[in-house]
């Protein structure tokens, strides 16, 4: 068995990109990435050889998102003083809000998808993994990967002016 060091070297940028592929937050990704090795040093003693060591971090990875979510699930009050926008980025706001609105509607979009294929877009499309390592993340082939992105994205382009009505 590798010790953890080369197995943060080797597999770090992996769990990361997952994890930036679920969370859009690098700053998030980079401490839940983090967080993963721990607990991967804590349990490695648990590991069974049953899957590629790459799986079995990412599904660590994915447990401890979870964990996250449950523990942030308060809503926090933001008030507008938070807020101090220069001069200069509010001639920029108004596109900032278009392209937000736009990646809002893509969110809901592939929200609305099967769950395995919500999960194939995430990672391809935000997390720009490649079919090989979807495929292994998720237990599946590359060729599934590849279908399921493909089907997804037949979906999404099919029912995006349905979608859109909502």
């Amino acid at each position: 068995m590798e010790s953890i060091e080369q197995l943060y070297e080797t597999y770090a940028q992996t769990v990361y990109r997952y994890l930036f592929s679920i969370t859009q937050n690098a700053d998030m990704s980079e401490e839940l990435t983090q967080e993963t090795f721990y607990q991967a040093m804590n349990s490695i003693h648990n590991f069974r050889g049953e899957c590629k060591i790459s799986v079995w971090l990412c599904q660590i990875a994915k447990r401890t998102w979870y964990r996250e979510l449950n523990k942030n699930k308060k809503t926090q009050s933001v008030s507008m003083d938070d807020f101090d926008i220069p001069i200069s980025a509010r001639r920029n706001l108004e596109n900032d809000v278009l392209q937000n609105e736009e990646k809002l509607s893509l969110y809901r979009m592939l929200n609305r998808l099967e769950e395995k294929t919500k999960e194939v877009m995430y990672l391809r499309l935000s997390g720009e993994l490649s079919f090989s390592e979807i495929g292994e993340i998720l237990g599946q082939s590359e060729v599934w990967a590849r279908v399921t992105f493909y089907r997804g994205k037949q979906q999404m382009m099919k029912g995006r002016s349905e979608w859109n009505k909502d």
